[in-house]
């Protein structure tokens, strides 16, 4: 039997229910990605990044990658209001 506690899903409720982190990290010569981490504080689950996953990049600047993080956040955190993943 597993000792991990069972932690309830809880759906949000707001925007302010989330943590959303965005940042851009440089792969080689002007190839700049996103790096996004949204969370859930309701319950503490992690929506993004998950297993497959999509890149946020390549892009040429590090404003264009950030922006792409951003927007891809905020799209996810609409969307889990929308229609919350239990």
């Amino acid at each position: 039997m597993s000792k991990t506690p069972f932690i309830p899903s809880v759906p949000a409720r707001s925007e302010g229910d989330f943590h959303v982190s965005a940042s851009s990290k440089l792969a080689g010569y002007r190839r700049f990605f996103g790096v996004l981490s949204v969370i859930r504080k309701t319950d503490g689950r992690q929506l993004f990044p998950f297993d497959g996953a999509p890149e946020l990049g390549p892009y040429a600047t590090k404003m264009e990658a950030l922006a792409a993080a951003q927007v891809y956040g905020e799209h996810i955190v609409a969307a889990d209001l929308a229609n919350p993943e239990l």
